[in-house]
């Protein structure tokens, strides 16, 4: 089944200049309305931390890349043999889809959000200034992100939707890449890079106007990413909603573990008042999460 509108070659890096340009002019913004005074790092670097979580990505992703090589290619006789009917209801309809112009602009959407964290770095002072710890987060969030991924749909090889649909020429079908379907790497990158991105924008800049911004159009972007995943015939829905969940637990756990445990936040979170019914005297506490 082929989309109704056409698409240039020059139309997904026109979508990601444009993008680019809009996030660089809200990310000036947000530079110039912040305080000029320097406030402390909202996360901070473990030399032990940081190589443990480092090594894990880097093992996992070169155990992906052996594995891969040792999946083998369907053959012509094991795509004949192939039977839509027994895919789950579930994801049956994805079978139906195939539209190579359109999984070109998930690969559009998905650069998009990767460069992000980037951008906004080098616009914003306060996270320039801490350039060395907001790098070796998002390296590990996107190494640990993918090795998992690579790694099960290398052990996993499902066959993508478009392997059986009959509209889609052989050659197509007889590659590695077909036989990774499970779990969506698009997914899995879009939606970690974009809750990496909206949380730490949120750590460094919390009061500012642009947060819900940031959030909106990453997960945007992200959501394009997978709806576009699904239109081309590349995954099915759920290879989309595990890489989403697996994608976002990531992009929220990697700067959780590096967030400064401040103990003088406490005092702003904990609320202790004294309190008299005129018969009776106590305290009363509450916790602001």
């Amino acid at each position: 089944m082929r989309s109704g509108f056409r698409l240039t070659r020059s139309t997904p890096i026109l979508f990601v200049w444009l993008t680019l340009q809009s996030l660089v002019s809200s990310a000036q913004s947000v530079d110039s309305l912040s305080v000029s005074t320097q406030f402390p790092s909202p996360y901070q670097l473990k030399t032990g931390r940081e190589i443990a979580l480092l090594g894990t990505g880097a093992v996992t992703f070169g155990a992906s890349v052996l594995l891969n090589r040792a999946v083998d290619p369907l053959t012509a006789a094991d795509v004949a043999a192939l039977d839509r009917n027994t895919i789950n209801a579930f994801d049956r309809s994805a079978t139906q889809h195939w539209n190579p112009t359109i999984a070109h602009m998930s690969d559009a959407t998905l650069y998009t959000n990767a460069v992000l964290p980037v951008v906004l770095t080098l616009a914003t002072k306060p996270m320039r200034n801490d350039m060395k710890t907001i790098g070796v987060m998002y390296l590990e969030t996107l190494l640990f992100s993918n090795g998992v991924e690579s790694t099960v749909k290398a052990l996993s090889r499902r066959p993508r939707p478009f392997v059986f649909n009959p509209d889609v020429a052989l050659e197509e079908k007889l590659t590695r890449d077909a036989r990774q379907s499970f779990f969506s790497g698009h997914a899995t990158t879009a939606f970690a890079t974009a809750v990496f991105t909206s949380e730490v924008f949120r750590h460094y800049f919390p009061q500012s106007k642009w947060k819900p911004v940031v959030w909106v159009g990453t997960l945007g972007l992200a959501s394009a990413t997978c709806v576009m995943r699904y239109a081309s015939g590349r995954h099915y829905y759920s290879d989309l909603l595990v890489g989403a969940a697996f994608g976002s637990l990531v992009g929220w756990g990697i700067p959780k573990l590096h967030e400064v445990k401040n103990q003088k936040s406490w005092g702003r979170r904990l609320n202790i008042q004294p309190w008299s019914s005129g018969s009776a005297n106590g305290l009363y506490a509450r916790w602001q999460l």
